[in-house]
């Protein structure tokens, strides 16, 4: 479900006062049979804080921030890993741990030499990985790839293993060989200093990951 902007009434105020206010004016005025001089000035007075109050609302909605629509991701909360080494399961545990509970996402994944080896949060329904146009960029030219209103994007469909209410997406590399997918249940919800740390948490799993290559196999679907 799509939780409402709290403050949309609050930025609508000034316009719905300000309107109901000069359409009043224009009320009292058409009712009045003869326009002395003291209400001519209290209605000019009356116009200009109308006016003002409607100004001010229609600034109020381009500064104020909204937040953003926030989603209930579909899907089923879980928490699969391959069969690796006890050192490389706990770091991913860790690492995912920190990123379900410090930022937007609700849902990850770690991919890496073709494989997927972990899992975690809202599952989408397929656990198969194939990699579409989106991520196969990334696995290539090893920079990440933020899609941050996920609905807005035609490649969209090959994220089918993520919820498919999925509102934005960070592929973060993970070295030369895999790549982290995190799934977050707003658009646009991640910060630069966001972004910054998933990078650097990616780095840590790169390192982890290349010293214990052979060791690692895919999550069972």
């Amino acid at each position: 479900m799509v939780k409402p902007d709290q403050h949309r009434f609050f930025r609508l105020l000034p316009i719905i006062v300000g309107g109901l206010g000069g359409i009043l004016l224009l009320i009292n005025r058409l009712l009045t049979p003869e326009l002395n001089g003291s209400q001519a000035r209290a209605d000019a007075l009356g116009i200009i804080l109308s006016a003002g109050l409607i100004l001010t609302g229609l600034l109020w909605q381009q500064i104020t921030p909204r937040s953003p629509d926030i989603v209930t991701l579909i899907g089923q909360e879980g928490f699969e890993i391959a069969q690796l080494p006890e050192a490389v399961a706990t770091e991913l545990a860790w690492a995912s741990h920190l990123l379900l509970t410090n930022t937007a996402t609700r849902s990850l994944i770690v991919f890496y030499q073709g494989k997927v080896l972990l899992r975690r949060g809202i599952l989408g329904k397929k656990s198969e990985v194939k990699p579409g146009a989106i991520l196969q960029r990334v696995l290539d030219k090893h920079k990440p790839v933020y899609l941050v209103d996920l609905k807005i994007y035609p490649g969209k469909i090959e994220f089918d293993y993520l919820p498919e209410n999925t509102q934005g997406v960070i592929v973060q590399p993970i070295g030369q060989e895999g790549a982290l997918v995190l799934a977050a249940n707003a658009p646009r919800s991640y910060t630069k200093q966001d972004e910054s740390w998933i990078a650097g948490i990616a780095d840590k799993l790169s390192v982890t990951l290349k010293n214990n290559t052979n060791h690692t196999a895919a999550v069972s679907g």
